[in-house]
């Protein structure tokens, strides 16, 4: 049974295309107003016209870099002007970057990973939860990865990347548990999204070698389980890591 967000203002960020863009479809079908917040203009509007298109629902584009403090305060103004008060907010802006062992790890990329994948993290919730918190509501979804739990080789900066996320989800949810604001992550395995990239086909037949299914995670998939923990529905869980895996994570 569909469930009814009609009414709420979702954010999410890399929207435009991948996991990002499932999750905007299936809260759009489920009837929330959708804000892309996204790097890539062009593609985030064709996105949101398509998503006013086909759900019949508020959708706006804005041009974001989740990376940058000034764009995200900008983007919240823009969008709570033209929509209204965030109430969903689902961070799926990131990057992968090379594949090189510790040693030769570039510094730049290192950075650069922490910037978007980490701080973009951080940047978000600083932007939503003060609103959140005045209204007594929000559901706050951050997209880490079962990178974060076992730790890639030859992807240091995005593993250690989303080990962050997945401890920021725990304190910021401990930090709201008392209002009705649940905050919450999930750990997918790899799909196959532009985020494919910039992995070498090594890595990439890497991490589906640990799979136990057998195939990468559909964006659908992602998007079921993220428009569920965005939900009126979950009421209790906040502060978790929700395994979407395919089997591969052990804890």
């Amino acid at each position: 049974m569909a469930r009814d967000k009609t009414g709420q203002i979702a954010v999410v960020t890399g929207g435009a295309q991948g996991i990002g863009l499932a999750v905007a479809q299936k809260l759009a079908s489920e009837g929330a107003s959708i804000a892309i917040w996204d790097f890539d203009a062009e593609l985030a509007a064709k996105s949101a016209a398509a998503l006013q298109s086909e759900y019949g629902v508020a959708a706006a584009a804005f041009d974001v870099d989740v990376a940058n403090w000034p764009s995200i305060e900008r983007a919240l103004s823009a969008t709570e002007a033209a929509l209204g008060p965030v109430s969903i907010a689902v961070n799926s802006a990131g990057i992968a970057g090379p594949n090189v062992i510790i040693d030769d790890y570039p510094i730049d990329d290192w950075v650069q990973i922490q910037a978007i994948n980490t701080n973009g993290s951080f940047h978000l919730l600083r932007a939503v939860l003060p609103g959140m918190k005045a209204r007594n509501y929000g559901r706050v979804v951050l997209i880490a990865s079962v990178a974060g739990k076992e730790g890639n080789p030859n992807a240091s900066a995005y593993s250690a990347s989303k080990a962050a996320v997945m401890a920021m989800t725990k304190s910021a949810g401990k930090e709201c548990a008392l209002l009705d604001i649940a905050v919450n992550c999930v750990t997918p395995a790899a799909a196959r999204t532009r985020i494919f990239d910039q992995m070498s086909q090594e890595h990439i037949d890497f991490m589906l070698s640990k799979i136990p299914r057998n195939r990468f995670l559909k964006v659908e998939e992602a998007g079921a389980m993220i428009a569920w923990l965005c939900d009126r529905e979950n009421s209790f869980a906040t502060g978790a890591v929700f395994d979407l895996s395919g089997g591969r994570a052990t804890y």
